[in-house]
Order: C-alpha cells, then sequence, then structure tokens
C-alpha cells in the first residue's frame, strides 16, 4: 500500500476563506482512499508539531501540496510550516546537508537529500486567468506557473531529494468562481488522480 500526504496551504486569512483548496484536498483525499491508498492530511491552519510533521514526510511515498498564490508566492504559513518542518528534518529524514564537500564546495550544491525514492505533486490556484500565461504580452511572459512563481518551490522538493509529478494550475477563481467551473476542475483533477499521477506510484 502507498502513503500519500496531503498538505492543505489554503490559508484563511482576510477576504480568503481557503476554500477551494479545502475542496482540493478532500478531493484527493477521497480519490485516493476510494482506490486503498493510505492518506494524512495537515493544514496550515491547524497546530502542528514540526517534528511530528518531519515523521509524515518520512512517512509518505507522495506528498500532495495544494496551494493558493498570494501576492505571487505562496501563503505565509504555509512558507513557515516549510521552515519549520524541514529544519525538523535536518539529519532526520528529509535532508542532510546541502550535498557540498569541503575540499571541493564548487560543485554538488542540492544533493544532500534524505527523500530520494519518494515523490511531490504541487498544485496551485490563482485569481489570474490562464491566459495571463499563455498569451504575448500579457502580464506572465507566457511562463508558465511552474516556470516561474513555483520555480523555488520545485527546487526546495528536490533539495530534499524528492521528484516531481506534474501537477494542475487553477485558474479565475475569484471573478470567475462559478459552480460549474468548479465542477469542471473537479471532474479535471480526479482525472489527473488516476491518469497522471497514480501511474507513477
Amino acid at each position: 500500500m502507498k502513503n500519500i500526504f496531503i498538505i492543505n496551504g489554503g490559508q484563511t486569512f482576510a477576504h480568503s476563506g481557503g476554500l477551494f483548496n479545502n475542496s482540493l484536498t478532500n478531493w484527493t483525499k477521497e480519490t485516493f482512499e476510494e482506490q486503498g491508498f493510505s492518506v494524512r492530511v495537515t493544514s496550515v491552519n491547524d497546530a502542528y508539531d514540526p517534528f511530528d510533521e518531519a515523521e509524515n514526510f518520512k512517512w509518505a511515498d507522495v506528498i500532495v501540496y495544494h496551494t493558493p498564490i498570494w501576492w505571487f508566492q505562496v501563503p505565509y504559513l504555509l512558507k513557515k510550516y516549510i521552515d519549520e518542518v524541514f529544519t525538523a528534518g535536518h539529519n532526520n529524514g528529509i535532508y542532510s546537508s546541502d550535498g557540498r564537500s569541503r575540499r571541493n564546495p564548487e560543485i554538488n550544491y542540492g544533493t544532500g537529500g534524505l527523500m530520494q525514492g519518494k515523490k511531490y505533486m504541487v498544485t496551485s490556484s490563482w485569481n489570474a486567468p490562464d491566459t495571463a500565461f499563455t498569451l504575448p504580452d500579457e502580464f506572465f511572459d507566457q511562463h508558465t506557473p511552474d516556470e516561474g512563481i513555483l520555480f523555488g518551490f520545485h527546487k526546495m522538493n528536490q533539495f530534499a531529494g524528492l521528484t516531481r509529478i506534474a501537477g494542475m494550475h487553477f485558474h479565475d477563481l475569484e471573478k470567475n468562481a462559478t459552480p460549474e467551473r468548479i465542477e469542471n476542475y473537479r471532474k479535471a483533477y480526479i482525472e489527473h488522480i488516476n491518469k497522471v499521477l497514480i501511474p507513477q506510484l
């Protein structure tokens, strides 16, 4: 049986209730449990012990992150969670060092992760429409979320030794979050889990 650890980064703050990321978390949990996987879930809004969370990373075969994008970054509670949990995972299952040796410090940076053989996937949710990433002269200069805003997030996971599975990005969720749009996203996301994520386990 494979172990799936889901991190819900949908922070409750100001006008954001984190509702879409709560839905994503539930869709993920239900889809994996229906197929016999073992699932654990953490929300960044809840109290946690960083060392217990490091144990969840060590237990998991796949880590699934769900995060909104706030001001072109992950929300501050998710960043705090990562800082605290990865620190608790130093020489404790997540990473040992930056991978370099004192004899030759110019090479091998980023190779000290301890999570080789494990995988991760990240979803992100945006107010920006998908056309802001795809059309010439639009805001993101035709860079995908993974090439731009999430580049550092992917490098963080690579630093820990994790292998990336392609995720999904959900757009226009403030001005155009209609029930029909949400339902279409639900169907597409569950299909993504079944056709992209699960075959790689």
